[in-house]
């Protein structure tokens, strides 16, 4: 499984559920009592499932940095445990909902994991997987939009796992068995306007320094080469820079939609 920093996903994670909660509703939350979030990382999604509803919540990640990070974020409703996604420390049928975010596009099996997620839960399963394929800039800074795409093209091609999983999830629901599959997708929107947040100000200037870019030279070098990384990572720098003084002008506006999908399904 791939690893992540706690500064990555909060990047990526963070404030995915501030604008609603619409997506959660096919979790039906209000009946739970024993919740069970996988691949939890920072503790993100736990958060919202515990404030969502009475249940018990539990977040399981292999990573104990990020699990050090999630339990001096919680504020007492949830419970952390560290274990492996395919070999999850929980007894058969301990919860009634065994849900994850983004976990299945890091798995070289996710099919495994969701056996794994069927095996613990007694009722249902749901899986919230963005699809980084489809994902679309649009920026007063006219680099960024090609920039960001050609990057995002080379990654989804040198990664090692299937980040472009989205609506595809529910066939590995059906591979491991569950019933009552259904899917629907919905887009989250990332808005960086004036007045700037503290997170603006950072994603900014890491693209100055070509450092979020580097997050990802592995996969991008394995999908062209050395030369061209180097290449992408000049080009970015510099449309970094103009983003960096678009920002003190206040004239930069920044979307990023970001499609995801919510699939859930039961154990038969």
């Amino acid at each position: 499984m791939r690893r992540f920093s706690a500064e990555y996903l909060e990047h990526t994670r963070r404030g995915m559920w501030e604008d609603g909660r619409d997506a959660l509703a096919d979790l039906e939350l209000s009946s739970r009592e024993r919740v069970l979030d996988v691949g939890c990382g920072t503790g993100e999604l736990t958060r919202v499932l515990a404030a969502e509803t009475d249940a018990d919540v539990l977040g399981v990640d292999a990573d104990r940095e990020l699990l050090s990070v999630a339990r001096e974020e919680s504020d007492g409703r949830t419970g952390y445990l560290a274990g492996d996604a395919t070999r999850l420390p929980v007894d058969d049928d301990a919860v009634d909902l065994a849900a994850c975010q983004a976990l299945l596009i890091n798995l070289p099996d996710p099919t495994a994991a969701v056996r794994e997620l069927a095996r613990v839960s007694g009722d249902l399963v749901a899986a919230v997987e963005p699809d980084n394929a489809d994902v679309r800039v649009a920026s007063t800074v006219d680099a960024e939009e090609r920039l960001e795409r050609e990057a995002r093209e080379a990654y989804v091609d040198g990664v090692d796992t299937d980040v472009a999983l989205g609506d595809r999830v529910r066939e590995t629901f059906d591979a491991a068995g569950l019933v009552d599959v259904r899917t629907r997708r919905y887009v989250h929107e990332k808005r960086t306007e004036p007045p700037y947040a503290e997170a603006a100000l950072w994603s900014a200037a890491r693209k100055a320094s070509g450092a979020g870019l580097a997050d990802h030279r592995d996969e991008l070098v394995a999908a062209t080469s050395e030369r061209a990384y180097d290449d992408l990572r000049g080009r970015w720098r510099e449309m970094g820079r103009e983003v960096v003084d678009a920002i003190g002008a206040a004239e930069y506006e920044r979307v990023e939609y970001v499609p995801f999908d919510v699939t859930v399904g039961r154990v038969s």
